[in-house]
């Protein structure tokens, strides 16, 4: 809705029948938000925002147990749609008062209860949240963005970190565009065939038993087939690390603000991801693109290791990196149930998208980030 548009009113009524998956409403205060399309979006899942549909959600965005990010109110503003009616929303707006009153007395935040008095007509604590205005934005989002972000110099890391629900498009070439936009099934379907051939071709050849690994001139170690398994799972422990080290230091590099090739370049291999996490064709890498990295990491563990030994790592390390864009994609549109343990990577990795940009590089495990102190905070979900 248009800064300039005046809103709508609904009755408390009209709000509470919209509580089901194909029209789900909340209130935050006295402001109406439609967040249908976001129930598969959330962290928490479709039924936690379900079970408040209707309601007041501005106790859950303060929280305990979880407060709710800057970006986070931004990315809710894109679901306003108009305001409570008055008379219906008399009683509610009173509650809201006495709590943040209650709130100022207790912690001596004086200057939000006066910005409360101030305007009588915003009873929302959200209202200083404004909404976002594509049409006002940096860049111009009817044209491919790829060649305008490297002009926006100092301004875009800010840019970049402040998502929206919006598709991005890329490049104005239709070829080019469709290149960047990858199914999420493309990665087991081509991938996991790799994967079985060269699992069989590595059990078979050790099978033999002529494997063996020279020491010396006179000395050599044969290799058992059952060594397939640790080598596998070493080579999975080793696209871990990959990944974390990808992520941080590539994806997470900070380009200089006066070069505008590398800000670029950030953009497309990750920043458009962070500006539009839920576009569903950008959350796995198309196979051409991963392609490269998977015959590089191919080449250097053959030329580190023997022949078998070396393809044996590498299967475990690219069955790895499926699992690691299968999670990825799950992160963003899955429900896992509350407890879990996707559950607490999806909620770790919309913390790292929507407010600790610089923490919490683990996609499949948080285990790199704890011996390089990249740990987002610890907090009850």
């Amino acid at each position: 809705m248009s800064p300039s548009t005046s809103p709508r009113f609904f009755t408390k009524r009209e709000v509470a029948r919209h509580s089901t998956p194909d029209s789900c409403w909340v209130l935050l205060g006295t402001r109406v938000y439609d967040v249908t399309a976001f129930l598969r979006m959330h962290p928490g899942g479709e039924a936690l925002i379900r079970s408040r549909s209707g309601k007041d959600v501005s106790r859950e965005m303060e929280g305990p147990p979880h407060r709710h990010s800057e970006n986070a109110r931004r990315w809710m503003e894109q679901y306003y749609i108009g305001e409570l009616d008055r008379d219906s929303g008399a009683e509610e707006a009173q509650t809201l008062r006495e709590r943040k009153q209650t709130s100022d007395q207790t912690d001596g935040k004086t200057a939000e209860k006066t910005k409360l008095d101030e305007d009588e007509d915003e009873n929302s604590p959200y209202s200083r949240c404004s909404s976002v205005d594509l049409d006002k934005d940096l860049v111009d989002w009817t044209k491919p963005l790829a060649w305008q972000v490297g002009h926006l110099g100092e301004k875009y890391d800010a840019w970049v970190h402040q998502p929206v629900d919006r598709p991005i498009r890329l490049f104005g070439n239709p070829f080019m565009e469709a290149s960047t936009k990858t199914s999420w099934y493309w990665v087991p379907v081509v991938w996991l065939p790799i994967v079985f051939y060269f699992s069989w071709y590595c059990l078979t050849t050790l099978a033999e038993g002529t494997t063996r690994i020279d020491v010396t001139s006179d000395v050599s170690i044969p290799v058992h087939k059952y060594m397939f398994v640790p080598l596998f799972m070493f080579g999975w422990f080793l696209w871990s690390f990959m990944e974390y080290c990808i992520h941080r230091f590539v994806f997470h590099m900070k380009p200089p603000a006066h070069n505008y090739y590398l800000i670029t370049l950030h953009f497309l291999l990750h920043g458009q991801h962070h500006k539009s996490p839920f576009d569903g064709s950008r959350l796995v890498f198309p196979p051409g693109v991963a392609s490269i990295a998977v015959v590089s990491f191919y080449m250097i563990v053959c030329k580190i290791l023997p022949e078998i030994l070396g393809i044996s790592v590498f299967v475990g390390g690219l069955c790895g990196y499926v699992v690691y864009d299968m999670i990825h994609y799950y992160l963003h549109y899955g429900s896992p149930k509350r407890g879990s343990y996707m559950y607490g990577l999806k909620a770790y990795h919309v913390k790292h998208h929507f407010e600790h940009q610089r923490a919490g590089f683990g996609i499949t495990t948080t285990f790199w980030d704890h011996p390089f102190n990249t740990v987002i905070p610890d907090e009850k979900f």
